[in-house]
């Protein structure tokens, strides 16, 4: 016998599926839901004037009587970053380790929404009752500390979210993965796993985050004369731990450089994740007073940001740093799919400087490849595998692991964001597709830029524009004034005297052609005069600028 429909789990990705980045996954069950995650991600090459994109959270809001709290499990902005933004409509409270809380409460504070969005911070191990649901926190690994991923017991069955993890039995700060604990709930019987995907098609088990320590550590003892400046992620605080340990073996002062790194180090140090070596730290105003060989810089920018303080560096805009010859500059990170050219572009403008830069075997990645996946489903032994966290290929990938374990074919769902998967013990398939897509923040403006703007900016930025302006007398409709022509990243008007005349004089007859006409409707003049210009314009250049026809009256 089937049990209703009613009694089953729904698991609804509202983002993250098609990216790295924007992640927040919706579990439901009868009138309880939780979400796990809320994350951003930065906008493409062709979003112009876009700072952040943030998930389409309709589905939430629709069913805001439903929604019961949100789960993180840890603090990066593909998986926190969206929270100010959601929170404002959404406003249930957060579960998080205390690390991931604390970078939490920073960013609410930044949005002054402290006092409006209770807070609990959850200890690994501990189990949090919401509506139909039990969720866990497990301890892993990932490039930030207090990483968790979850158990989520429903009455349909337990589903383990990974979160992003690797596998690292010698982790710099806290204590390896627990294992033991997936283990112990893979013999309760797991109905599904959803796995992390960025590193499933990368061979072998990931590296320890100690062999980077080890890596610094032969540089810093190769390049005694030299200053050294480290790029890396400003939220992994066990490589700025490396460093500095590093720093003070070999007698050098540390100085902190970037917004978001300065204030991760912060909150990390106050929580007690972070040891600084006594009179280690110094502020940059006081590089001056020390030679090059007794300093370390530590900076954001290793994804080739440009307002980041290593490219300011790179192009010479930096205030304090200098780059030159005494300068050895270490990228302790990977280009994140997309930015690899923003990265070159970096390191060949401190090259030019004369700096010696190093970019290979300083970097380990914060997520699982193939083993340590496997080793993870060998340990759950998941009824149906649900890959998350990558663009399809990582996720297919992670699929093929899945069905080399011996998942079958059809209990493997490489679902899309915004569908539901409906599962339960007899049977698992994607009943139906809820609303999700990018809502974009441009500066205080949250989903005021869709579609229909970003085309124009994308026009503007490609074609130009041209105005024309036409003065009309009120009541008899006659030209007083007009039409002028003004462009802006059209041509460059000086060289195009003849052009620009042509271009007058096929608008001086379409405006006697209204006017022998007797056209009075503005609209239809604009129209006329949109036609006539545009397919001029067209003729003479092959461009479409667009054509902006203002009718003022007298």
């Amino acid at each position: 016998m089937k049990k209703g429909s009613n009694s089953k789990l729904k698991i609804i990705p509202l983002g993250g599926l098609e990216q790295i980045g924007m992640n927040i996954t919706a579990f439901e069950y009868e009138d309880s839901i939780i979400v796990v995650d809320c994350g951003l991600s930065f906008p493409e090459d062709d979003m112009y004037g876009i700072d952040l994109v943030i998930p389409d959270i309709t589905y939430l809001r629709d069913n805001i009587d439903k929604v019961k709290g949100f789960f993180i499990t840890h603090g990066h902005e593909d998986h926190i970053g969206a929270i100010p933004y959601v929170l404002r409509e959404v406003n249930v409270p957060i579960y998080a380790t205390k690390l991931t809380n604390g970078i939490i409460e920073h960013k609410l504070e930044e949005h002054k929404m402290l006092t409006k969005v209770k807070r609990k911070v959850v200890k690994y191990g501990q189990h949090i009752n919401l509506g139909c649901f039990r969720v866990e926190f497990i301890r892993t690994n990932h490039s930030i500390q207090d990483a968790a991923a979850l158990a989520i017991y429903s009455p349909a069955g337990i589903v383990v979210h990974t979160g992003d993890f690797k596998v690292d039995y010698t982790p710099v700060f806290g204590d390896a993965i627990d294992l033991q604990r997936f283990g112990e709930i893979g013999k309760k019987g797991v109905l599904a796993l959803m796995c992390d995907s960025t590193n499933a098609e990368r061979p072998g088990f990931t590296m320890s985050e100690k062999t980077v320590g080890k890596a610094f550590d032969n540089i810093f003892s190769d390049h005694k004369n030299t200053r050294i400046i480290i790029a890396t992620f400003a939220s992994n605080v066990d490589r700025v731990q490396q460093i500095m340990n590093s720093a003070n073996k070999y007698g050098r002062k540390v100085v902190i450089e970037g917004r978001s790194m300065v204030t991760i180090i912060q909150i990390a140090s106050e929580l007690g994740y972070l040891a600084i070596p006594e009179n280690t730290l110094i502020d940059i105003e006081q590089l001056k007073n020390y030679p090059d060989e007794q300093t370390v810089l530590i900076t954001t920018g290793s994804q080739g940001e440009s307002m980041a303080a290593l490219s300011r560096m790179a192009s010479g805009m930096h205030k304090k740093v200098d780059i030159g010859p005494g300068d050895t500059i270490i990228f302790s990170s990977n280009p994140i799919p997309g930015n690899e050219k923003a990265v070159t572009r970096v390191i060949n403008e401190l090259s030019m400087k004369g700096a010696e830069v190093i970019f290979q075997d300083v970097h380990v990645s914060g997520h699982a490849c193939r083993e340590d996946i496997k080793l993870i489903y060998s340990l759950v032994h998941p009824k149906y595998s649900v890959p998350i966290h990558g663009e399809f290929k990582h996720r297919k990938a992670q699929g093929q692991i899945a069905s080399e374990l011996g998942i079958e074919k059809d209990h493997i769902f490489l679902l899309q964001s915004g569908d539901v998967l409906e599962l339960d013990e007899e049977s698992a398939e994607v009943t139906g597709h809820v609303q999700t897509g990018d809502v974009m923040v441009d500066g205080l403006g949250v989903g005021d830029v869709g579609n229909i703007v970003l085309r124009d900016r994308q026009r503007l930025a490609e074609e130009g524009i041209i105005i024309v302006v036409l003065t009309l007398e009120s009541g008899s409709g006659r030209v007083l004034a007009g039409p002028d022509i003004v462009s802006r990243g059209f041509v460059y008007v000086r060289g195009a005297e003849s052009l620009m005349d042509e271009a007058r004089a096929v608008l001086d007859g379409t405006v006697e052609y209204c006017m022998d006409k007797n056209i009075t409707d503005w609209g239809k003049i604009k129209t006329e005069i949109k036609d006539a210009l545009g397919e001029f314009v067209w003729k003479e250049t092959k461009r479409r600028p667009m054509i902006m026809p203002i009718i003022m009256e007298v």
